[in-house]
């Protein structure tokens, strides 16, 4: 049987090396590679095609979930287990779909992590108890454990490439910065600020910010 190759994706080092030591005891399992950033998860996800990916929700330039879509998209065939401290029911309906089919809480971590790898690597679902209610709450109303209906979410109402400009923006960078983190085009950047503010009808930065807060794109 060959090896499980895993990808740990975390913007602490601490937490990352935690996680290494917790699965490389397993027999047969290989961490492949390490990300401290959303994009470069995404990069080495694409390139290594992991059997499983690991990821944070917060992790700097490209936040968690976008990352997750991302990858399902580029390597379908990859499990992506969320590895979070972050929780709410329209966060696990947005995971859900990205295509995401694990996701557990870092204090529940020591406890659940190597289940929710083996239960990953068989390609079948693991989730923490609460955001299974959730699944069975959405089946309840008749809708989709994949395909959740979520009202109108910075998910609807953006683009790819703009709620990545969002993450970039709320996290301080300038359109300049912004402009050469994506490259594009300075002008280009600044068409990208204007249309996200008209379409979030938010007016500075500052609401900019909040906004990215309340929708787990950064962290407080």
């Amino acid at each position: 049987m060959k090896n499980l190759r895993i990808l740990i994706a975390d913007d602490h080092d601490l937490m990352r090396r935690g996680v290494r030591t917790l699965l490389e005891a397993h027999t047969g399992w290989e961490i492949c590679a390490e990300a401290p950033t959303g994009r470069e998860a995404v990069a080495k996800a694409e390139e290594l095609k992991p059997d499983i990916v690991i990821l944070d929700i917060s992790m700097p330039d490209l936040n968690g979930l976008e990352a997750a879509r991302r990858i399902r998209s580029a390597s379908p065939n990859t499990e992506i287990l969320i590895l979070s401290v972050h929780y709410s029911d329209q966060l696990i309906r947005e995971l859900l779909e990205a295509g995401v089919r694990g996701y557990i809480i870092k204090s529940d971590s020591d406890r659940d992590l190597i289940i929710a790898v083996e239960t990953l690597a068989n390609h079948k679902p693991f989730f923490t108890p609460r955001a299974t209610e959730v699944i069975l709450g959405n089946l309840n109303m008749g809708g989709s454990p994949t395909r959740a209906h979520v009202p109108a979410t910075l998910r609807e109402r953006l683009t790819s490439r703009e709620r990545e400009i969002v993450q970039l923006l709320a996290e301080g960078k300038s359109s300049k910065e912004v402009a050469s983190s994506l490259c594009i085009s300075v002008k280009t950047a600044e068409t990208h600020r204007a249309n996200i503010m008209r379409k979030l009808q938010l007016h500075t930065v500052t609401e900019l910010v909040r906004y990215a807060v309340r929708n787990q794109i950064i962290e407080p």
